[in-house]
């Protein structure tokens, strides 16, 4: 059965867009149908079953209690499993078909089925020839019962399918743009080897031409970055291996190459290498561009001007690395939005950094990020929560 579903659940997802919106219409269409026929039906058998009741009074009414034994009038009302209970002027049960013996014994019981009965038929009153007087109480047949349920059934099974069909066309379509976003990274990664080696051999002209080899040091760190960004460019998409790394190195590594290249008017305090290691199951490429997309936010929210601290702490089972900034804030409506695929607040930029960000922290390294504080005109500080690997 599971494979059936499997494979009826991998061609739906292989079927074209605009069919699969025609296979939901269609079912919707059939769904509503099916429930306006059984509907139909169920009133149709209802009239059926009111219009033998009234058959069987009129009888009573023209030929008195013989009725009950007539053959005839008995086969009407008894082969369709309607239940009913007559009672008499003074309120004793005079008969009853389909109801339990401990409920037509008990008068509390009876009282309260009696109520039942005449909420889905109207009681009918029945004078006999001979001036007695008896009062039916009816209900639906269990048959009738069904039909009267089985439209909400229905509605149930038709509101399920169209659940699964949208989050069947949303898991699609987001494929379909992650595999958009996965080719785009693999090439760019592609596209930015060619001047990475061009660059490379520059490097080692500018070498033997006697150029500052401090010079050449910091252009060389320059290009290392690139290599490391094509890396990560590359690892988008592929299977995410994670080693044993120090924390505090990752995250220092990262915050020494953004000290030598931010304003002078903006300082960058680390605490982590001043501390204990700590130990952490990471893909070291894709976490530092996490905490390079932290520091280049604070960046942009200082506008040349203020203070970034990056905090490494720890409690039993988890790290926490607090990048903080004394910047323009978000306002907390904003707090989950920026971690949305396309905001952003800048004039320019697409808005993939933090969205990005949060992927590979959660997705690959089941961590989580979020914002922890934020006030307007004050700052901002976002944390990121990773399990430690040494427990």
């Amino acid at each position: 059965m599971s494979n059936l579903l499997d494979g009826v659940w991998d061609k739906i997802k292989k079927t074209p867009y605009k069919k699969r919106v025609l296979m939901v219409t269609i079912a919707l269409a059939i769904g509503t149908l099916s429930i306006l026929f059984t509907t139909r039906m169920s009133r149709m058998l209802q009239h059926k079953e009111m219009n033998e009741m009234a058959l069987w009074s009129y009888a009573m009414e023209r030929m008195g209690e013989s009725t009950h034994n007539d053959p005839l009038i008995f086969q009407v009302v008894h082969n369709q499993n309607i239940p009913y209970i007559m009672l008499d002027e003074s309120g004793r049960v005079e008969k009853s078909h389909l109801i339990p013996e401990g409920v037509v014994h008990n008068p509390d019981r009876r009282m309260k089925l009696i109520i039942k009965l005449s909420r889905q038929n109207t009681p009918i009153e029945i004078t006999t020839p001979r001036g007695s007087r008896y009062i039916l109480f009816y209900g639906n047949s269990a048959l009738l019962d069904w039909l009267i349920l089985f439209p909400y059934v229905q509605l149930a099974v038709v509101a399920i399918f169209v659940f699964f069909a949208f989050m069947t066309f949303r898991t699609t379509k987001q494929d379909e743009q992650n595999r958009v976003w996965i080719g785009l990274a693999k090439e760019t990664a592609h596209q930015l080897g060619t001047p990475i080696s061009s660059l490379m051999g520059w490097l080692e002209y500018l070498r033997s031409q006697g150029v500052s080899e401090d010079a050449i040091g910091e252009m060389n760190k320059d290009l290392q970055r690139l290599v490391k960004v094509a890396n990560r460019f590359g690892k988008i998409g592929s299977e995410t291996e994670l080693s044993d790394a120090n924390l505090g190195e990752v995250v220092g590594d990262c915050v020494l190459y953004f000290r030598t290249r931010i304003p002078r008017k903006v300082s960058l305090d680390y605490n982590g290498l001043a501390i204990a290691p700590i130990k952490v199951m990471m893909n070291a490429a894709l976490f530092e561009w996490v905490v390079e997309n932290l520091l280049k936010n604070a960046l942009d929210a200082l506008q040349g001007v203020g203070n970034i601290r990056v905090t490494l702490s720890e409690s039993d089972e988890w790290a926490y690395i607090d990048v903080s900034d004394t910047g323009k804030g978000i306002p907390k409506s904003n707090w989950k939005k920026i971690f949305e695929p396309g905001f952003t607040t800048k004039t320019r930029g697409w808005g993939l950094g933090l969205s990005l960000s949060k992927r590979i922290i959660e997705e690959y390294h089941k961590g989580h990020i979020a914002v922890t504080e934020s006030e307007v005109g004050k700052g901002t500080t976002i944390r990121i929560s990773v399990r430690k690997s040494d427990n």
